[in-house]
């Protein structure tokens, strides 16, 4: 009897320390979020893109390009809408894979034209982003994200952009949320 009751004990003692430790790395993981916000502010305040994310920034006119989305719909830099999102994301992009219910979430919320998705197909089966993304967005799948991608001046997965009516840049972000539109719905 008094080995199970220290047994138990010592399995009481593990897991408070195990809950302990946990608190600690969430609350870790909320202060690193809140310098990486305020890095992404900054980096907004002095009129840049997010390092890395793209070679175009805040102002500058997209590249011309021609697409056609999954619907037969023309999509150019002259037809975007003030204000559209056209979001790049790829297939084996774990980060857009982790983003995918939250911008699927705050896409259902907006008018369908004002937001475009690129899908890169070259790394993988698109689909699960095609399912998705289809009934809230316009859908693009590109083999080679050459025409829109080099429009934009992409780098990386994922990458956001706000467009003026006139193709200018207005924000270029790695999350939804941190566009100026793209609050949670």
């Amino acid at each position: 009897m008094p080995l199970l009751i220290a047994v138990v004990s010592l399995l009481g003692v593990l897991c408070l320390l195990t809950l302990v430790l946990t608190l600690g790395v969430i609350r870790r993981l909320r202060e690193h979020t809140k310098l990486m916000d305020a890095l992404y502010e900054a980096i907004d305040l002095m009129g840049g893109p997010p390092t890395g994310l793209a070679t175009l920034g805040k102002g500058e006119l997209v590249g011309d390009f021609a697409a056609t989305t999954l619907d037969g719909d023309q999509v150019t830099r002259e037809l975007l809408p003030e204000g559209a999102v056209v979001a790049f994301l790829s297939a084996d992009c774990g980060g857009c894979r982790d983003q995918l219910p939250e911008i699927a979430s705050w896409a259902a919320g907006q008018d369908r034209r004002q937001i475009v998705a690129v899908l890169d197909a070259t790394s993988g089966d698109p689909e699960e982003l095609v399912t998705a993304l289809s009934p809230v967005a316009q859908v693009i799948v590109e083999d080679e994200l050459t025409t829109v991608g080099r429009a934009f001046g992409l780098k990386v997965f994922p990458t956001f952009y706000q467009v003026s009516g006139e193709g200018r840049l207005l924000a270029v972000e790695g999350r939804i949320s941190r566009l100026p539109v793209g609050s949670p719905a």
